[in-house]
């Protein structure tokens, strides 16, 4: 480290740790240390803090890139959905007409055999 380096070094945990030149000069080594140790310990805290950041940064992006896709596919659900229901209505609807078809069948026998009971017949047009 030159002597250049040194000092922009120190002057920078000087100024991490609000100490002037006078006071930095006073300092005896175990106090120096301690000063060291305490600006590592902030570093640290610094990268994870960036690290986090970054990391929320990251997170958000993922759950909007998350939610954009979830809405395309919701809306392809929609309408898959949509087209089940129209096709279900338009079998529904076949089943009733049957069911209608089967139930005026069975009146129409129904009234035959009360008739032929009777000894009348229903009027059927021959040509």
């Amino acid at each position: 480290m030159t002597t250049e380096s040194w000092v922009t070094h120190w002057t920078e945990r000087r100024a991490c740790f609000g100490l002037t030149s006078r006071q930095l000069g006073n300092m005896s080594v175990e106090k120096t240390m301690k000063v060291e140790e305490s600006f590592q310990r902030v570093q640290g805290f610094k990268k994870m803090v960036d690290r986090w950041r970054n990391s929320h940064t990251r997170c958000m992006w993922q759950m909007t890139l998350s939610q954009r896709r979830n809405l395309y596919a919701t809306l392809r659900m929609q309408d898959t959905m949509g087209q089940e229901l129209a096709l279900a209505n338009k079998q529904l609807l076949m089943v009733r007409q049957a069911a209608l078809h089967q139930l005026f069948a069975k009146e129409h026998r129904q009234y035959k055999q009360e008739l032929s009971q009777m000894g009348k017949a229903f009027y059927v047009e021959r040509l």
